[in-house]
């Protein structure tokens, strides 16, 4: 046996777990009408495959029509899902896996215009800040009903297999008893701590009668809220001693925190340059006070911090949950003692902040993850050997080479610059996001392991690439920042890649106009203003950063607010006049009617990119294909088949920014699906 404490059995009850490490609850919003089907199946099977030892879906499964989920979710107070929920647990427990399901009421974090429309509760009319929504007044009738579609949700999961259920118990309506916050009821749920927690306490009373011993019941709660007036630490430890007291549950999940806010989300759910495990010690804590099975999870996005979770008697199981998200496979690299090849969670957070966007969620870096039923974790080998050229070696180019050298092709990369990276290596200058260059870093190392030459400093012209004699030629230049977007005096501006490059020298007095909505422009915004400038930020838009998303736009706030940055919306940039030393700006708005100015030193723009073509036109007439993808092809993930010039060299394809500008998620996505058929 391996005496990795991760790789340790742990006994819960009587389920026996084959190491220390989960997924814990979350909701990917791959639901299809409500139901875990094929996309949902795969996706859960892919990490069972990988080795952990328990996945946790669903979070939360809503278990009342009046707890309607806002995003993508599970539906598990319809009895239609139960031989969906039993296809699954099926396939996972062939995996050697456990599995569980979260499920909750989520009171007043809800609105009364999704689902039936009907009146959002809570135990008080408090509005939530993140769903705006005014709850009713909870009454006593309402409270036994929803006990009952509590116990009648876990049943339907016990009857489809699940190895136990978890109550989401922070945040949603359980949390909104428990806490002094929410809580404005008279007795017997209102008032005291013994009343406040009645709720959570006949929930578990109600499962555990219909579900029996034999079924693993836990709950995710926080066992301090961190809020004037909230549940605090000494209360959460008392808090946790009586869960543990009632004999109705099996584990606790500790969180730390509230998030009914973006800011108090993203404090228990930290991402890219904040604190890795920063509640580990707090969870800690709860299991040296209550001596009871203990979970946590949250920011633990390496093996070191998660095997030191475990070595140091913290928790008995720690959840990755992200980091499986970015590679389903780490506890099976574990194992074969390949921890260096574990594709590294960056903490870019696209997957979590497009869920709460409305969207799937996807991994900034790892385009497979949700598209299991398309998308390989594992390239296969080609049938033959070709000779791909790539030029470029940003995130499109070196996903590009590194799945056409797993593919076994003959790869050569070609890049102008001395480092690899591109817009990435850029990012990566703000000392909050350095995190992002794991991205490229990765991918060297697995393009090293399968043998992809690489050239820097080699400015690819169409003479070099023919002289290769390559079967493939794959463009991935890039693009340049666009700066070319006002009716007069763009000769006056500078780029937001050029403020954070340093190519431009910071000015006293700024004007950034953003209408890509994308990080750059506050990755600027935050340089010139620690460097001193007075800096406003204006958009036309309604709303600023709208591709940053909410929990990503929580640090820049934090850091832009405290240096007095001022933001600007639905106003645009029409004109610059070089005035003296100074820069008269003119403003206007897509609305009508306005006409304002600005003095400023400095304007910049932020404005995407412009595709680095001009190699791509060089080489089409000289491809067989004349560079054209046939998008059924690429969408039924076969091989590139379209012929256009019989006489041509080679097939010809461009990917990422060298297409259009998109993100860094696009960029691997495409080098993704193109380069697993070649």
């Amino acid at each position: 046996m391996s005496s990795d404490p991760l790789l340790q059995p742990y006994k819960l009850k009587h389920l026996t777990l084959r190491n220390r490490i989960i997924v814990t609850s979350h909701e990917p919003a791959y639901p299809e009408d409500g139901m875990p089907k094929e996309r949902y199946l795969a996706y859960t099977v892919e990490r069972a495959k990988g080795g952990v030892a328990m996945t946790m879906t669903a979070g939360s499964a809503a278990v009342s029509k009046d707890s309607p989920p806002v995003f993508n979710n599970l539906l598990a107070y319809k009895d239609e899902i139960v031989p969906w929920i039993r296809q699954m647990t099926d396939a996972v427990h062939e995996e050697v896996a456990a599995i569980m399901i979260q499920l909750t009421h989520l009171g007043r974090r809800t609105r009364w215009d999704k689902g039936d429309w009907l009146p959002v509760l809570a135990p008080s009319h408090h509005r939530e800040a993140s769903h705006r929504a005014f709850p009713k007044k909870i009454e006593d009738w309402d409270i036994e009903r929803i006990i009952k579609d509590f116990a009648d949700a876990a049943e339907r999961m016990k009857a489809g297999g699940m190895d136990g259920v978890e109550l989401e118990a922070y945040g949603h309506l359980i949390d909104q008893f428990v806490s002094p916050l929410t809580n404005e009821l008279d007795g017997p749920y209102g008032g005291s701590l013994d009343n406040r927690m009645r709720f959570c306490m006949d929930v578990f009373k109600a499962i555990r009668s219909r579900v029996g011993d034999d079924f693993i019941l836990g709950v995710r709660y926080t066992a301090d809220e961190r809020l004037p007036g909230g549940t605090g630490m000494s209360e959460g430890i008392e808090i946790s001693k009586r869960l543990k007291q009632s004999g109705l549950i099996d584990y606790l999940n500790v969180i730390r925190g509230h998030i009914d806010t973006d800011a108090g989300l993203t404090d228990v759910i930290p991402i890219q340059g904040m604190a890795n495990a920063p509640h580990l010690d707090f969870a800690g804590e709860i299991r040296a006070a209550t001596n009871f099975p203990t979970f946590h999870a949250a920011k633990i996005p390496d093996v070191a911090t998660a095997r030191h979770a475990i070595a140091s008697g913290k928790v008995d199981m720690i959840g990755m949950t992200r980091a499986h998200m970015t590679d389903p496979h780490i506890v099976r690299k574990i194992i074969e003692k390949r921890e260096d090849e574990i594709r590294p969670c960056v903490g870019a957070n696209y997957c979590l902040d497009r869920i709460y966007q409305g969207g799937a969620a996807y991994c900034i870096h790892n385009a497979a993850t949700g598209r299991e039923l398309t998308m390989p974790h594992i390239v296969a080998k080609a049938d033959s050997r070709k000779k791909v050229v790539i030029v470029g070696a940003g995130p499109a180019g070196l996903e590009a080479a590194r799945v056409a050298g797993e593919r076994g092709h003959e790869v050569v990369v070609f890049e102008a610059a001395s480092d690899p990276g591109g817009q990435i290596r850029l990012t990566a200058l703000s000392p909050r996001r350095k995190e992002m260059m794991s991205i490229i870093d990765w991918r060297m190392a697995q393009c090293e392991k399968h043998g992809v030459t690489i050239r820097f400093n080699a400015w690819a012209e169409a003479e070099t690439i023919e002289a290769e004699n390559p079967d493939v030629v794959i463009v991935a230049t890039g693009g340049v920042a666009h700066t070319d977007v006002l009716s007069k005096g763009n000769e006056f501006v500078v780029s937001s890649w050029d403020i954070i490059s340093g190519d431009a020298k910071p000015g006293t007095n700024v004007l950034i106009f953003d209408d890509a909505g994308d990080h750059a422009a506050l990755q600027a915004a935050e340089f010139l203003a620690g460097a001193g400038a007075k800096v406003e930020i204006m958009t036309p838009d309604r709303s600023f950063s709208p591709e940053v998303m909410a929990m990503n736009l929580v640090p820049y706030m934090r850091s832009l607010q405290k240096l007095d940055v001022t933001f600007t919306v639905t106003y645009r940039l029409e004109s610059v006049e070089k005035n003296g030393n100074q820069l008269i700006a003119n403003v206007g708005s897509d609305y009508g009617g306005i006409s304002k100015q600005r003095v400023v030193d400095q304007v910049v723009i932020n404005h995407g990119t412009i595709p680095l073509d001009d190699i791509y036109f060089e080489l089409k007439p000289k491809s067989t294909n004349h560079g054209e993808i046939s998008q059924d092809e690429l969408i039924a993930g076969q091989p590139q088949s379209v012929v256009r010039n019989a006489q041509g060299q080679f097939q010809l394809f461009r990917i990422g920014d060298a297409v259009s500008a998109r993100n860094t998620h696009a960029a691997i996505y495409d080098a993704l699906r193109l380069a697993k058929d070649i």
